[in-house]
């Protein structure tokens, strides 16, 4: 998400009159479930100048994982769209639980393996995981490795690299029931 700044004239540089959880609930409209607010304070020094007058605070805005799951995948052919940098994906990677980055040759991928209970349950997640891929218009590759071992990776393919797109599919995916498919851990 990108950070909002507030004008320098609607602010002072010093500590703000409000409390911090206040002046981000005024002007964020709270949590509500949708939204995390982080409230950064930032300073930096001139010559000459103190500290404490070189103090302004910026807001970060986050979206949580179940508004990615209800967002719709945007057509991979926009011209607009752009692969994220390795930041962004890093900070995206927060909503979507169980998913890895991976740097394959310079293409940002995220991947998620998991262990069936046997070949053709394999074959249940995948068309599980298909029926979703097809519903968004962006697909993932597949791959069942042995009889019960199943990785996902998600990339978008038109950009070399990771997009929105794919961590809207990716909280999709966690969204599914999977546990009936999943192999029970053994006791050790």
């Amino acid at each position: 998400m990108a950070t909002r700044f507030l004008p320098l004239t609607q602010f002072s540089f010093s500590k703000p009159q409000v409390p911090l959880a206040t002046l981000s609930h005024i002007l964020f409209g709270g949590h509500h479930g949708r939204f995390s607010t982080q409230v950064e304070k930032i300073r930096w020094n001139h010559v000459g100048e103190s500290s404490n007058r070189n103090l302004i605070y910026r807001f970060r805005t986050f979206c949580a994982s179940r508004d990615l799951a209800a967002k719709k995948c945007a057509p991979c052919n926009s011209k607009d769209l752009q692969a994220m940098t390795e930041e962004s994906a890093t900070e995206f990677l927060l909503k979507v639980a169980g998913w890895n980055l991976v740097n394959e040759n310079g293409a940002l991928k995220l991947n998620r393996s998991w262990r069936v209970r046997n070949f053709t349950k394999g074959l249940e997640l995948f068309q599980l995981v298909g029926n979703v891929a097809e519903t968004e218009g962006h697909h993932p590759d597949l791959h069942l490795v042995g009889w019960n071992n199943v990785t996902i990776e998600i990339w978008t393919h038109a950009v070399g690299g990771l997009t929105e797109n794919d961590f809207i599919l990716a909280a999709k995916i966690n969204g599914l029931d999977l546990h009936h498919l999943l192999r029970k851990k053994t006791a050790a």
